[in-house]
């Protein structure tokens, strides 16, 4: 059997290996018996093997969003709230922290990077428009 031919039976191993594995790399590479550079060279230079490993991860992230719904379906609060922050953002479902800044005793302590950067990027945005 030539090199070819053993990779091409290897890469074929590794997507169904990832199929079963919801897409965990070590456990699928220790189901086929390759090390995850092995895995991560075919990915980069393999561009059939790159689309199937992408729809795998297709197939986990659906297979997560209907435990999701079922979650929610069962009344947990938790999946509620979180669908709701994810998907319901354009009815309103949105936590908005509001940032008070007073002259000379300005206490950023407590704000997050990214709200920073929201505060600061739509205060360009209002002076842009005045």
């Amino acid at each position: 059997m030539g090199d070819q031919t053993k990779t091409d039976i290897h890469k074929k191993a590794m997507i169904e290996a990832l199929e079963k594995s919801l897409g965990i790399v070590t456990s699928a590479c220790k189901t086929v018996g390759i090390v995850r550079s092995t895995h991560y060279k075919w990915y980069a230079e393999d561009e059939q093997y790159k689309k199937e490993v992408d729809s795998i991860k297709d197939l986990v992230l659906d297979f997560a969003e209907s435990q999701l719904h079922k979650q929610i379906s069962e009344g947990n609060p938790t999946s509620t709230i979180f669908f709701l922050k994810t998907k319901g953002k354009e009815r309103g479902y949105v936590e908005k922290k509001e940032l008070e800044i007073i002259k000379d005793d300005l206490d950023l302590s407590g704000i997050s990077d990214e709200d920073l950067r929201n505060f600061l990027d739509n205060q360009n945005t209002q002076n842009d428009e005045e």
